[in-house]
């Protein structure tokens, strides 16, 4: 989240830049997210006026900005129409209309990989926002609102004013939610809160057998804890965060690796001594259109690109204090890339593996070369009308209201890395892919149309489709792109049709909102 670089796009005329002034629109999305572009894409196609402003000058979040290697499927595509799947055919169509072969079939709704490349998931996303007459705000940083008892007058952003009929949240943070003054939460719950086997401290993963602290005693670096408190209780941990790496050995497209500034070989003393227990230690990459590959965080890995422990107070910081995490982040990552290429202690086949990588010469040249958007997995979590748990998903998983259709399994990386004072070293917080096995897909659950409200006496006019109401278990199966781009075109349908009757989001006529969602081809029906 690089806040002073500016996008260059083919359709700069939507961006607009503003100067002090107040805007006006029926509908207002913060935060142009898979959840927050959709959101704005769906109310726009219901006839509303729509701004959508973006804190960065990055447009489409984790979709844009390196997840290339879509993770549906390990969804039931056939539950994924809509937007996602407009969005999808028309990345597949951008190829072929470059007389390329498409990298996948998207009418096919099998469990078959998607990838493409990221500058091409962005074209094809100002390419839907400006048909749809969406105009965009980039650089607008973290807002205040003003409110008239429970709802919201004025988002004030970047020196700005926006007003509206009705607000949406997109952002990955809930940053419009927690400005709002509507309660939220983060972190994990304990076991016996929601009733959820996968909540509190989670080790599925085997102690390392290395010792954790050096030769005074202190931790080593890369260690955030020395105790395991009560696996039964909850805590502030959260899934790490990381980047989705763009990465080529094409001579034709490759740019230099980034050297990182202060590279101390002492902070990798623990992957050295995980190495020597022939330890996983890594990152996953899967093979892109374009000779590249998407470089993401191993969760079976023991260290890899996640900087465990660094994300907890992300949601908290101002914009000073989220840069200088994002460059802690993207430090480490360059330290990383550094360790495994460079130092005698990785094993001849892992070298091998990430030897010749380079950056993409076509890929992110404003934010030279490297990802835009730091993987925030999850953050902020709204406390609203209705609560997404582990029994929604597994359980009970058909609701009355549904928006949209979530199927990604239940799947948390590491949260915590415990150094053991008698010996040892564990991941812990990390939930394997919690599917069916055949195919292995999640569990197909309704979305409910309460768990994107706040409860009507803190705000009646917001919708929280991404930062929505949910259990941290809950997350870590709706925290996918595919699931936030379905529950955002819900999200905004139902704020058009709220501005245009003059309504409460909390009185909107469920009967009408599920009739245009349909219009949309939203799939509400669990097969």
């Amino acid at each position: 989240m690089k806040i002073h670089f500016l996008i260059i796009s083919l359709f700069s005329s939507l961006i607009v830049t503003s100067h002090s002034a107040t805007h006006r629109a029926d509908v207002i999305v913060y935060g142009a997210t898979p959840g927050g572009f959709s959101a704005a894409i769906a109310a726009a196609r219901e006839g509303a006026s729509v701004l959508l402003l973006e804190p960065s000058a990055h447009i489409g979040g984790l979709s844009t900005g390196g997840l290339s290697h879509c993770d549906s499927n390990q969804m039931v595509r056939s539950t994924l129409m809509g937007l996602f799947d407009e969005w999808h055919t028309r990345i597949a169509k951008d190829y072929t209309q470059r007389g390329l072969p498409a990298p996948y079939q998207p009418q096919v709704k099998d469990h078959a990989l998607w990838t493409f490349e990221p500058h091409v998931a962005l074209r094809v996303t100002n390419q839907m926002l400006q048909e749809a007459g969406v105009k965009v705000f980039i650089n607008q940083g973290l807002p205040k609102v003003e409110k008239s008892g429970a709802r919201i007058t004025t988002l004030i952003a970047a020196k700005d004013s926006y007003e509206a009929k009705v607000f949406i949240d997109g952002s990955y943070e809930g940053d419009l939610m927690a400005a709002a003054q509507v309660d939220w939460t983060t972190g994990r719950e304990g076991r016996k809160e929601y009733g959820e086997t996968y909540a509190g401290k989670q080790y599925p993963k085997k102690t390392m057998k290395i010792d954790g602290f050096d030769e005074s005693g202190k931790p080593l670096p890369l260690i955030t804890t020395v105790k395991k408190g009560n696996e039964e209780d909850g805590d502030s941990s959260m899934m790490t965060y990381s980047f989705r790496l763009c990465l080529t050995r094409d001579p034709k497209n490759f740019v230099p690796l980034t050297k990182p500034k202060h590279y101390d070989p002492a902070r990798f003393e623990l992957a050295r001594r995980a190495f020597k227990a022939k330890e996983n230690v890594g990152f996953d990459m899967y093979p892109l259109p374009g000779n590249k590959f998407d470089g993401n965080n191993s969760i079976g890995g023991q260290i890899s690109l996640g900087l465990i422990g660094r994300c907890n107070e992300w949601h908290l910081a101002d914009e000073a204090g989220r840069q200088k995490i994002w460059d802690e982040h993207k430090e480490y990552t360059l330290e990383f890339l550094h360790f495994l290429l460079h130092d005698p202690a990785v094993p001849p086949h892992v070298r091998k593996k990430f030897e010749g990588l380079g950056f993409c010469k076509d890929e992110f040249a404003e934010t030279g070369h490297f990802p835009p958007a730091l993987y925030v997995r999850e953050s902020r979590r709204m406390k609203g009308m209705y609560v997404i748990s582990q029994k929604d998903i597994l359980d009970t998983p058909t609701k009355d209201d549904p928006i949209a259709i979530s199927s990604f399994p239940i799947d948390s990386h590491d949260c915590q890395r415990i150094a053991l004072p008698g010996g040892g070293v564990i991941n812990e917080g990390t939930i394997f892919p919690v599917r069916k096995q055949n195919p292995k897909v999640g569990f197909a659950y309704h979305v409910p149309y309460r768990a994107i409200m706040p409860k009507p006496d803190q705000c009646n006019n917001l919708l929280v489709p991404v930062a929505l109401s949910c259990t941290h278990v809950g997350m870590s199966s709706l925290r996918i792109e595919g699931a936030w781009m379905a529950i955002g075109q819900g999200a905004g349908v139902a704020a058009a049709l709220a501005a245009k009757k003059h309504l409460t989001v909390q009185d909107l006529s469920y009967v009408t909102l599920r009739e245009h969602l349909i219009k949309q081809g939203q799939i509400l029906d669990i097969p």
